[in-house]
Parts: C-alpha cells; structure tokens; sequence
C-alpha cells in the first residue's frame, strides 16, 4: 500500500515527523517498507509560460520558444518536445539549475540557436516514466513558481507492507483510522453526502447468485463531458500512489478505491444490452478485459453478464466491450459487496492480479455500498458535469451480509499470551481507540467486530490488537526459561539418534523426505489401493500419506543416479501412516490414523569404494544384512522368507526380534527395478524403531579362566529346513537340557550339497533320491565351563544332546 503522506495527514495529523510517523506505524504492526521524497533531488525548476513557438531553421524536429519564467527578461529556449505549444506551462530549468542525476544546465548553442534553459518532462524531472512530451502544468499555475514547492515534491510517499488479514488497511482512510488508533490524534472522518437524483432512469440488475453477491448498489448518472481534465491535485495523489492517470472517469473510480477501499466499477451505459445480470460463468462463456486478455469463465467464476453476454469478472476486473472511453458520456456506477470466498485465487486463475481482487478477496465493508456511490456521484458532477448532468436515483439490493458474531477475550488469557500485566482499564482503553464496540465482564471483553474487519474472529486477533497498541516495544524480552529438571537415562534404553549416529558411521547419508507421496508409489511398493489423502496436497503427486518408506528412498536413489552417482548409501528415520481403527485421538494421535516410526536404508553400486586391495563387486543382501545387525543391541534376530509387494521374492526376507514382526529386508523387485528404470536391484530394509531401541544391559562378568573346548558336526538335513528353525531348535534345546549348560556358541560354517555327476559321488553318498532332497551343514560349537575344566565326557555329551535334538526335530541325521 502506497500514498503520499499528506494525503493521510488530510485525515489524520498527528504531532509527529515523518520518520517517527514511520516508526510508530511498523511498531504497530504496519510495517513501513519506505518513506522517500516524492521526487527525486533537483533545482533552479519553475514555472513557466511558453510565449511564442518558432521552427528551427536547421532542424525540422526542433523548435525554438520564448519562454517567460517569471523574473527577468523571456528566455530563449530550443526544444523538441511533440507537445510544446504557445500559451502553455510547463517546467522550465533555468540556466545553472541543477536536475537528477548531477545534470547540470548550462547556455548552450544548439545549431546556431542559442538556448538559454530546458524545457522538461516527468521523467527528466524523476517524477515518472512518461517522456513522450513536456510535463503541461494547469493553465492557472503560477509563473515563476518554484516547481518543487508549487507541486510539493518535498512531501514524502509512505509503503506499507501489510500483512495478508489486515484488508482494511488497504485505504487512506484505513490507515489514517490505524494513525488515530495509535497516536490519539483525531479522525477527521470523510462526510458523504447523499446527491439528490434529478432524473428517474434506472438500469435493471438481477442478482441471480446470492453465494456470489451479497449486495449490489448502483445508479445511472447521463450527460458526463468524459473529456474534463482530472484535477491536479488528483492525479498527484494518484500517481504518488502507484496509479497512472487515465482519463477522469477512470481515475475517480481509481481515487475512490484508494482513499477509501472501496473498488468500484463504471459501465458505459450505451453499450449495456439490456439489463445485467450478477450470476456464475456458465461453460463456454467468455470476456475481452480491460487489459486486452479473452479469458474463458465456468461456474466456478462469478460474472456481471448483460443480454449479450459476460461484461466482467465479478470483483476482479471490467470488460471491454462496456468501458467507459472519452467519448462516453452516460454511464452506470456500480459498487458492491462481493464474499471473500467467491473472489479468492479467480484474478490468480487466470495468471493476473488487480487491486480490486486483492481488496474483495480479503473483504471490503460491506456497509458503505451507497454512501460511496454518493461520494463518487459526486466527484463525477465536480469534475465530469455539465448543464445538462442528471442523476438517477441509487438502487440498493441486499441479499445476505456477513453476520459479525460477538468474540470473547478472556482478560486473563490475555495477560498470560503476552507476558504482562495489562491491566481492564488499558485493554478497555485500547479498544475504545480501535473503535470497537464491546461489552465489559469482569473476566473478559466481548467485542463485536465492525463490517470493515474481517480479521477480527477468535480470542487471539482481540489478543494481538491489544499488544499492537498497548505497544510490543513495552513488552519485556525475556531469554526463554523452564524449569530445569534432570531425567536419569534408562540403560536399558537408547535414543534414535544412536541408530542415526551408527549408520552414518557404516556409510550412510541421511534423506529428509516429505510424509505426503504418490499414490502410485503406495500400490508399487505397499499394495496400498487406499492410502490415507491429503484434502489440500502441495502439489499433484503428493496426494497421499504414506505407508512406507521406500518409496522416498528409491525416488532419491534415481535422482542419484540420474546425477551420475555410482554408489548410493542413504537412510531415511521418519513416520509412517496407517489407517487403524483401534488407534485413539491424542495430543499428537489423530483417530483411527497408526503413526509410527520407521527406519529404512538403501544401499546401491559397489560394496566398497574403488581400491587396489579388493575386487569391485557389487552390494548383496548379506553386506545390508550386516549393516542392520550392526544396529541391534542384543535380542533374538530372525530371518524369515515371505513375501513383500516391493522386495525379490526369493532374496528378500521378513525380519522378526524377540518373536515380533518388526519390518523386512531384501532386493527391490525386479518389476519395480525395471519400471524405475535403475540399472541394478538396490539392497533395502525397512523396520520399525522401537524395538530397536531396547537393548540389553550390559553385565559385569569375571573371565572365564579355564580353556573353551571346539567340536565340530556336520548334518544331512531335508533341503527344505530352513537354517533358522535349526537355530531355533537348539536354542530350545539350551534351555531345556541341562547337559548345553556348556555350549557358549552355535554356528553354521559350512554348506555341502553333493552333486549327481560321477560315480565316486554317488558311491560315496548314497542313492540318487538324497541328492535332490538333501543337504549337509557343518556347524562349530564352543564349550566352555566357568567353574572347572571341560571334562571330555561332559563335551561329548553335549554334542550328543545337540544330534539327537536336531535328530528328533528335524530329522537330521549325522553325516559319516
């Protein structure tokens, strides 16, 4: 928002300066971006009058003019400009006048004319960007004038950065209400009065979509000169604020919609067909706008239609085929209130903006419809009208208007949000001052907002508006405190920083990714058809919450890999989102939604760096295998194949501690690897956190002092046993036969399946049907006794518990 600050001091004139006006607006919440002279520096300008015009007698292009600047003889001036005309003023640069840019005007002798000044336009001067002519003055401006002080370019143009829910701000009047707020100054509020109607003539509206439009007010006004100069001052304190002066009718509409918030829009009233209809787009309907842009409409835009079609955007923007031009000379003044929903992201839809959609759609009064067409009435007859000027009469249709609900502020609540001690009568006094209507309790304030405050709906907006006057620079700063309490870390336990610390440690890197995915990545990689979704995605392809972690791992591995990247090692620590119904609400537990916690890595290329002491291979199940085991801190890890929507179906494996569940391990799916288009299956696991972060507490224990005892067994199994179930039985077998007391490790270290070629083979093993069904495992066992020396009878006794366990079990049987 930006205007000059006399014009808000025409409203409001606080016993400030300029840059403690400033100060005291960005305290307040309004920041203030800049507060800079209206015109850049410059001097030796003034008013002059151009007496004669001649031809240059060298230069077809130039003309020569004397020019009377006030004080002393005419000049003799050469000049260029198109638009240079006798009787006319004009800016003139006397002979050592200073302009922007250090430009410093000398007599000069322009082909054998000697020029004695400059004649200037808006931009030399640093006023504008418009240098198609000289910069003409009204035909009453004061000959030999001062040009900075005749046009007040000493004055300053405030920019306020406003905050998207403070839409009532966007005025002069809006500001000026904040100043008085602020400083206690008064209000010097615009008086609107009614013009009576001269003429009966009316333009029939049918507001036809109430969702759309809750009031529309209007009138016909005839016989306008559209050609009447806009005043100086006007368009002075248009263009300081940012707006191009375009013809008078334009521009009131324009000054209206600065000075007081209120767009409004002019309709050339000989080129309405018919009557206007206020309705929702209809598919196929479209509209040429006033910034030369055909855009098609549907049922979600709201339009201002006529018999021949649409003739604007409702609350964005006019139409074309009805604009007023110079020639227009009877026109229909329309002003209404749109609802902020209807307007919000329609101008953004069709890739522009416009002031008057930024206002409606963050909510303009709704209560002052009439009183501004009456404003606007009558600047149009000061400066528009002519003898013949009639004025209809102003139809009013309300239809719905938003209801301003009372909101309580809890004085309390207040006092602790800010941290100090406000005491009823502050608050009472800073409400009064924002000219608020409210009731006082003796616990609260219940105020009920104005129709031009839209921000103004829960307890913490009353809140805000009390420390942005009470003032936050009276707000103490505090460093944070809490009271510190020391919490004893349980042994038995560790944080999940720990499992990050050690992947890192392995190679890892660790990835950040957002908790909404695709919807395809859930059916690849989870079988997930209905995933939880997102009501408002960030974007398209993050529709849906996920379920897993791969899919984050995989995307960023092909982003990897697209980048040249040969080896990838990379972890993610994130929630999960499950639908489960038996899941309660919570401080931080959505209903019916399991949230938990996963870790999932990735690794892809070789298994190590490129070196000289190892062969290249690539990373297998068995070096990710490791890396996880690494992360466990004691607990039985088991190892089960089964199947898994986004893992190899024969290398990949479910992953269970302490008997449970808790997440799988494996090669991507051949499928996914090709639809992926990754030139190699990367090795993943995925599982959840928090069994993991049990682990056992460590037990101080003297060392052994008698010697272990090695033997080894080797096994026929049935091809089908799993190597789990055989570790499973022994440690069955631990626990319930005192004779393994002993047996301090069991572990497979060999794997023999005889081949069917040669005889000395089949001789050796026996007959062919074993060599299809079976398999031979050597295992090594450490025994040891803490007590005493390993006696040979008790070590071979245990090995014989451990045959005839597995024997009875398994069916295994001893390999001769």
């Amino acid at each position: 928002m930006q205007f000059p600050e006399s014009w808000l001091r025409a409203y409001v004139d606080p016993d400030l300066d300029s840059d403690r006006l400033a100060d005291a607006l960005t305290m307040a919440g309004m920041e203030v971006d800049e507060s800079i002279a209206v015109a850049p520096a410059f001097s030796g300008v003034v008013v002059a009058q151009v007496m004669t015009v001649a031809r240059h007698p060298d230069a077809e292009k130039l003309t020569v003019c004397t020019v009377d600047a006030g004080n002393g003889p005419p000049l003799n001036v050469v000049c260029g400009a198109p638009n240079v005309g006798a009787g006319v003023r004009v800016p003139c640069a006397r002979v050592g006048a200073e302009l922007p840019g250090g430009f410093r005007i000398k007599e000069a002798n322009v082909r054998g004319v000697p020029s004695q000044g400059m004649l200037c336009s808006a931009r030399e001067l640093g006023l504008s960007e418009d240098h198609e002519g000289l910069l003409i003055l009204p035909a009453d401006a004061p000959v030999g004038r001062d040009l900075r002080q005749y046009l007040l370019l000493d004055e300053r143009k405030i920019t306020i950065k406003l905050t998207p829910n403070r839409g009532d701000c966007l005025s002069v009047v809006g500001v000026a209400r904040e100043v008085a707020a602020i400083t206690g100054a008064p209000l010097r509020a615009p008086a609107f009065a009614a013009v009576p109607a001269t003429i009966d003539d009316r333009l029939a509206v049918e507001v036809m979509a109430p969702d759309l439009c809750g009031r529309f007010s209007g009138r016909v006004i005839r016989g306008l000169n559209a050609r009447a100069p806009t005043p100086l001052w006007m368009r002075q304190r248009l263009e300081r604020s940012g707006q191009r002066s375009i013809s008078a009718l334009v521009d009131i509409s324009n000054y209206v919609m600065l000075e007081l918030g209120r767009p409004s829009h002019v309709f050339d009233i000989d080129r309405v067909e018919g009557g206007l209809q206020v309705r929702w787009g209809r598919a196929g309907e479209s509209v040429e706008l006033l910034n030369g842009q055909t855009v098609e409409v549907d049922p979600g835009v709201g339009v201002i239609a006529d018999d021949r079609g649409v003739e604007a955007l409702a609350g964005v923007m006019g139409g074309e085929a009805t604009a007023v031009t110079l020639e227009t000379t009877n026109v229909y003044v329309e002003a209404a209130f749109w609802w902020p929903e209807s307007i919000q992201g329609r101008a953004r839809r069709f890739n522009f903006s416009t002031d008057a959609a930024h206002r409606f759609e963050r909510g303009v009064d709704y209560s002052t419809t009439v009183e501004h067409i009456e404003y606007i009435t009558q600047l149009l007859l000061d400066i528009c009208g002519t003898p013949s000027t009639g004025v209809g009469p102003i139809d009013d249709q309300v239809l719905g208007l938003p209801q301003r609900r009372p909101v309580p502020m809890r004085t309390e609540r207040c006092r602790k949000v800010l941290g100090v001690a406000v005491s009823d009568d502050e608050i009472a006094a800073v409400l009064q001052r924002l000219g608020l209507i409210f009731e006082r309790h003796p616990d609260r304030f219940v105020v009920t907002p104005p129709p031009y405050r839209f921000d103004l709906t829960v307890e913490e907006d009353l809140i805000e508006e009390v420390a942005r006057l009470w003032g936050f620079e009276r707000i103490p700063a505090h460093p944070p405190r809490a009271a510190a309490v020391m919490h004893s870390r349980l042994e038995s336990r560790r944080s999940p920083h720990d499992l990050r610390r050690h992947l890192a440690g392995a190679g890892y890197q660790e990835l950040i990714n957002y908790s909404f995915v695709e919807a395809q990545w859930e059916r690849d990689f989870c079988g997930t058809e209905e995933p939880i979704r997102v009501l408002n995605p960030i974007a398209a392809q993050f529709s849906v919450m996920r379920t897993s972690l791969i899919g984050g791992l995989v995307a960023a591995l092909k982003y990897n890999l697209n980048r040249k990247a040969g080896r990838v090692r990379i972890f993610e620590l994130g929630r999960v989102f499950e639908r489960d119904a038996a899941a309660a609400a919570g401080p931080l537990a959505v209903r019916g939604v399991r949230q938990s916690t996963r870790l999932g890595a990735l690794a892809y290329g070789p298994a190590a760096d490129e070196q000289w002491g190892m062969a290249t291979r690539d990373v297998d199940f068995f070096d990710v295998k490791g890396d996880f085991e690494g992360l466990l801190a004691g607990g039985a890890l088991r190892l089960q194949a089964a199947a898994h929507p986004a893992f190899h179906p024969g290398r990949s494996a479910q992953v269970s501690l302490r008997g449970e569940p808790v997440g799988w391990i494996g090669e991507l799916h051949p499928r996914w690897q090709q639809k992926y288009e990754l030139p190699r299956a990367p090795v993943i696991f995925e599982v959840e956190i928090e069994p993991l972060l049990l682990t056992r507490v460590p037990l101080a224990a003297a060392v052994p002092r008698f010697p272990e005892v090695q033997r080894d067994i080797a096994l026929w199994f049935e091809e089908s046993v799993p190597l789990q179930d055989i570790y499973d039985v022994v440690g069955d077998l631990v626990q319930a036969d005192p004779r393994l007391s002993c047996l301090r490790q069991f572990r497979l270290f060999d794997l023999y399946r005889p081949s069917v070629r040669g005889s000395s083979k089949i001789e050796e093993v026996g007959a062919n049907a074993l060599l299809s069904k079976e398999k031979s495992l050597a295992f090594r066992l450490l025994l040891q006794d803490t007590e005493r020396t390993l006696s040979e009878a008790r070590a071979e006794a245990a090995v014989a518990a451990i045959i005839e366990g597995l024997s009875t079990r398994l069916n295994a049987r001893l390999r001769q």
